[in-house]
């Protein structure tokens, strides 16, 4: 079969896989530990699922406005006056379908063919994929474990050219749980200054930070596209709710793109998006407690069985461990602990070259099972040659 250029450049979501042949093992029979999915495993909080019910029983099941529910947009632009001081119009703010359409869009909206977007290596394994899709070149900032995997200003100035179009920041970052200090943040912003690449800031974990408080990249600069949603923060990743903040000249295009591609974002679904932000702030604190709590066990428990954690996660809910020792083929690596350990893992290979010989963990799961994961691994091992 013949395939569009841009659909065979996509390469494979190698958390997906491992998360697929995981289920496939527990249909046979085996207890799987999951740690390779970013997925809280808790419900929602009892008022977003209310608000939901309630939203279908009342028969709000029809198309919205494309941006989404005023309601909605209210609600967010409050919420980053309350939380970050900054003043966003509704107007400003496109609801999707989680923030992966979103990213599908702006990308499509900002690049021609050859035009290049600037990445931390490593990076969130989908953001190549977006951007080559959208026919664009995805060009690559390396950091590392040994200087705290910090994306620097100054090596991002380095790889700007003329046909740069966007900078990506991830802050707190997957997979390595980096926060970006104000510094770093104010200095990056700096880069879009007179004409240059705008930023694009995906904040998906904003509400699991550790230490300190999130900083939105538009307490810097308005030249930004800001993605967030509800999915982590609010244990509502099948709900796909996110959405989109845009300046004023560039939301009438992207409504046009959302409008023509998507139709408008389930309506019902949105009445739950109003609840938690207005209704459900103390459940989403009681979550990051939890996610801290795992995450110290986590990193301990990493640690205690020789993998590498020279720099702690301080946000998200994901460790990159060195596991270099054990290997430099992460995706084999991988593949053995699920087959012989029944621990799923994610091969840091799916994050960039320079997470490669890594493992990703995550820390969403009940502490229960993260301690039988660890447990697991630490027999693994001791058995293995």
């Amino acid at each position: 079969m013949s395939f569009a250029r841009r659909v065979r450049e996509i390469e494979p979501f190698l958390a997906v896989e491992m998360g697929e042949r995981a289920q496939a093992l527990e249909r046979s029979g085996v207890d799987v530990v999951h740690l390779e999915f970013g997925e809280p495993d808790f419900e929602a909080p009892a008022v977003i699922r209310e608000a939901v019910a309630k939203a279908v029983k009342d028969g709000r099941t029809r198309y919205t406005h494309s941006l989404g529910i005023l309601p909605l947009r209210e609600a967010i632009a409050a919420h980053y006056a309350a939380t970050y001081g900054v003043s966003v119009s509704p107007d400003q703010i496109l609801v999707t379908a989680g923030t992966s359409p979103a990213m599908l869009l702006l990308f499509g909206h900002l690049l021609d063919p050859g035009d290049e977007v600037v990445l931390s290596d490593p990076y969130y394994a989908c953001y190549p994929n977006f951007i080559r899709y959208a026919e664009g070149v995805p060009v690559y900032v390396g950091v590392t474990e040994e200087d705290g995997f910090q994306y620097r200003p100054e090596a991002i100035g380095e790889r700007l050219g003329p046909r740069t179009k966007a900078i990506v920041i991830n802050s707190p970052a997957n997979p390595t749980g980096t926060v970006l200090s104000a510094e770093r943040m104010a200095a990056i912003a700096a880069l879009a200054r007179d004409g240059g690449p705008r930023i694009v800031s995906d904040e998906i974990y904003h509400g699991l930070s550790y230490e300190g408080r999130d900083r939105t990249i538009l307490e810097f600069t308005d030249r930004a596209f800001v993605l967030n949603g509800f999915s982590k923060a609010y244990a509502m990743t099948g709900y796909r709710l996110g959405w989109m903040i845009a300046p004023r000249d560039r939301v009438a295009a992207l409504q046009t793109l959302y409008g023509n591609f998507f139709i408008s974002t389930n309506e019902f679904v949105q009445w739950a998006g109003v609840a938690a932000l207005r209704e459900a702030g103390e459940e989403s604190r009681r979550f990051r407690a939890i996610f801290d709590e795992r995450r110290r066990a986590m990193i301990a428990g990493l640690r205690a069985l020789g993998f590498g954690v020279g720099c702690e996660p301080t946000g998200a809910f994901y460790v990159l461990a060195n596991a270099r020792h054990l290997g430099k083929d992460s995706v084999s690596l991988a593949r053995e602990i699920l087959e012989s350990a029944h621990v799923a893992v994610t091969p840091g290979a799916a994050f960039g070259a320079n997470a490669e010989g890594y493992l990703r963990f995550s820390y969403a799961a009940a502490l229960a099972r993260i301690r039988e994961g660890l447990a697991r691994l630490g027999r693994f091992l001791a058995a293995r040659p």
